[in-house]
């Protein structure tokens, strides 16, 4: 079988029978593209290497300078490629069978203080004010603070919080119903101040044409027809860097973590932590264990009568 009939067979596995996202089978088709343009060069198509080829390859891609992380997705991508050539019966073995990821360091997440996440929705509250503002100014300044408040009252992933549909923010429940990775939906509570700014952003949304008809809660002309990411990212470090904020510290991403971590320091389990984000793995929850780490130490350090 080719190398490229035998990802795109892999990849319509993937999405049919395991429900994984776009941006997921996008990332293993880089990732496999890649191997087998390496294994090409070898003589070899990918779906006959041996084990030298792949780990030829990536010795190939750590002399190349990938990170450790980088490394250890592409062994994965590959892992998975070809237990399924042999589940098919495409190959009678599986020659990663036998290869251990390479070490990386687990990094502690990026997050912000309670303090400066008040102060950046203060100020995207302040700009929804702005009584000098132009029509289009004004209606970016009540999406952004919406997106803001609903960010850091669920926790959502990005991806999750620009792909909204406006049924959401129709209904007057308290919580949100969220399609995640693998296509699993999990609830999440929606917190007053978010539900208010997210009806204030709707009122205007559905006055304006072009709009009002869209299925999303945050539409706009794209492909997918929704808010780009990467507009709201650079949304968030341009009203970061108004409200006094290192705009290098500050993303989407970090926002999620902040909501993670101050749920922890404010006691919250790490069971419910890994609900509302999402994690189908505790493992991935337990980057945030530092946090509770720091709380038990005061709560001994305050309680416990040998304390002093």
């Amino acid at each position: 079988m080719r190398a490229s009939a035998a990802i795109e067979n892999f990849l319509e596995m993937m999405s049919a029978e395991r429900g994984a996202a776009q941006n997921t089978l996008d990332s293993y088709r880089r990732d496999l593209e890649d191997a087998a343009s390496f294994s090409a060069g070898t003589g070899i198509p990918l779906p006959l290497a041996e084990p030298v080829t792949i780990r030829t390859y990536l010795d190939d891609i750590a002399n190349r300078g990938f990170a450790a992380t980088s490394q250890a997705r592409r062994l994965s991508a590959l892992r998975q490629f070809f237990r399924f050539l042999y589940m098919e019966n495409i190959r009678a073995d599986d020659p990663t069978s036998t290869f251990d990821a390479p070490k990386k360091d687990r990094s502690l997440p990026k997050i912000m203080s309670e303090a400066d996440v008040e102060k950046l929705l203060a100020r995207a509250e302040v700009e929804t004010l702005d009584a000098k503002a132009s029509n289009t100014v004004h209606f970016q300044a009540l999406r952004l603070h919406a997106l803001l408040e609903i960010l850091y009252a669920t926790g959502l992933r990005v991806s999750e919080l620009v792909g909204l549909p406006v049924t959401v923010a129709r209904s007057d429940n308290r919580f949100l119903m969220v399609r995640g990775k693998g296509s699993k939906d999990r609830m999440v509570p929606l917190s007053g101040k978010a539900r208010i700014a997210m009806m204030k952003y709707l009122e205007l949304r559905d006055a304006l044409p072009g709009l009002c008809d869209s299925p999303w809660l945050f539409p706009a002309v794209s492909e997918s027809g929704f808010l780009a990411r990467q507009v709201f990212g650079r949304d968030l470090k341009g009203l970061a860097a108004r409200a006094g904020l290192k705009t290098s510290a500050i993303s989407p991403h970090v926002l999620r973590h902040a909501f993670a971590s101050h749920l922890l320091q404010n006691g919250a389990d790490l069971r419910a932590v890994q609900q509302l984000l999402g994690h189908s793995d505790i493992s991935t929850t337990q980057i945030y264990t530092h946090v509770m780490e720091e709380r038990l130490h005061q709560l001994v350090t305050k309680h416990h009568p040998l304390a002093d």
